[in-house]
């Protein structure tokens, strides 16, 4: 059974990494409550870079809490939080074998259309604190 354990949402804000200053919104954090789902984005959320995230094909990412409990065990962590990936919807019991570009799934009243696979970017090492997370997530 899949189910939807959090919405999660964040504007892009600017952050000091190696010597420079990145525009990002990987920082997703949970919220209560309904958010409504747009053609762009979900209420309260943001892309930093729309050239390779966002956009109509890319407008809710996804993760699951499998890939999270793998990450706790490789990286040796304990203190993810949802929305640690910037993932807008953490689910738990939808593996990535399982899933396939088409298939659709029901929010609240939002109809959802798997168009293509996760994307990683380096930003997410950022909020991971391992820089070379995105190299990580490709080659595991």
């Amino acid at each position: 059974m899949v189910r939807l354990l959090s919405v999660n949402v964040g504007l892009p804000r600017d952050v000091e990494w190696q010597g420079g200053i990145v525009n990002t919104a990987i920082w997703k954090l949970p919220v209560d409550g309904t958010r409504m789902a747009r053609r762009l984005n979900i209420e309260g959320d943001g892309q930093a870079d729309r050239a390779g995230h966002g956009g109509e094909q890319r407008t809710v990412f996804v993760y699951q809490m499998e890939s999270y409990r793998y990450w706790e065990r490789h990286l040796c962590r304990s203190d993810f939080v949802y929305g640690q990936f910037g993932e807008n919807f953490t689910v738990d019991g939808l593996p990535d074998a399982e899933v396939c570009i088409g298939d659709r799934f029901r929010i609240g009243g939002a109809l959802f259309e798997v168009t293509q696979p996760r994307v990683t970017c380096y930003r997410l090492g950022i909020r991971m604190e391992v820089p070379e997370m995105a190299a990580l997530l490709v080659s595991h």
